[in-house]
């Protein structure tokens, strides 16, 4: 039977796209900024292959920056999750393995330096990125921006992060199907004054790097074969 005209038809149901969650880190270390915190910001609200783009800060803490990403891992139901991080190196590097523990050299913002402590207690002894690390570093590098693969993320909030990311990605049901990661980016050049500091990114490069890792990520579900190991 046809509906009569006087009858409104329901409103179109419309579904959000999926989303892509990108996480940085405040300023630490007696750092202004951080370049990690600055670029995702940047990218929040882009519609990157059909999926939305979610920034977040996380605080530079081993007490509540997994708390903090809990709450928008919850929040959100994110197909994708990259957390990124600021470090003392020249190039975007593609993060390989988060490993079970905390050895801070320095505290942390809210004073804190543990020392050879689990991340999760009883946790593996280390967990790989399911990303396509392989595949994000070569469209990096395509760029014309400088990339590497990464066999390690440190020691500090950034690791801690990103075991405790791959730990709940692991093994809560909610999130089996989530990939994730992590990134590290390089200092800004008004940084490298800064003791240690390698040469600086622009945080337009630094900006555009992750767009080309997150579209890389998004168009590869198996890794691409490209030597990007260490000798050392």
């Amino acid at each position: 039977m046809a509906r009569p005209s006087n009858i409104p038809r329901p409103a179109a149901q419309s579904v959000a796209p999926p989303c892509v969650l990108l996480t940085g880190f405040d300023a630490f270390g007696g750092a202004e900024v951080n370049p990690s915190g600055q670029a995702v910001q940047a990218l929040h609200g882009l519609v990157i292959e059909g999926h939305r783009l979610v920034a977040a800060v996380l605080p530079t803490e081993f007490c509540t920056a997994l708390t903090r990403l809990d709450a928008l891992l919850e929040k959100h139901h994110p197909a994708l999750v990259i957390c990124v991080g600021q470090a003392r190196r020249p190039c975007l590097s593609m993060e390989r393995i988060a490993i079970n523990v905390n050895d801070a050299r320095i505290a942390d913002n809210a004073g804190q330096s543990p020392i050879d402590t689990p991340i999760v207690a009883g946790g593996p002894a280390a967990y790989f990125s399911s990303l396509p690390i392989k595949a994000m570093f070569s469209a990096v590098s395509d760029a014309g921006l400088l990339a590497e693969v990464s066999q390690t993320a440190g020691t500090f909030v950034c690791n801690h992060v990103f075991y405790g990311l791959m730990h709940r990605l692991a093994t809560q049901a909610a999130l089996k199907h989530t990939r994730g990661g992590f990134v590290h980016v390089p200092a800004l050049p008004e940084q490298v004054s800064e003791p240690g500091m390698a040469a600086g990114m622009p945080l337009a490069d630094i900006v555009q790097g992750l767009r080309v890792a997150v579209t890389a990520a998004l168009t590869h579900h198996t890794d691409m074969a490209r030597a990007a190991g260490a000798l050392d």
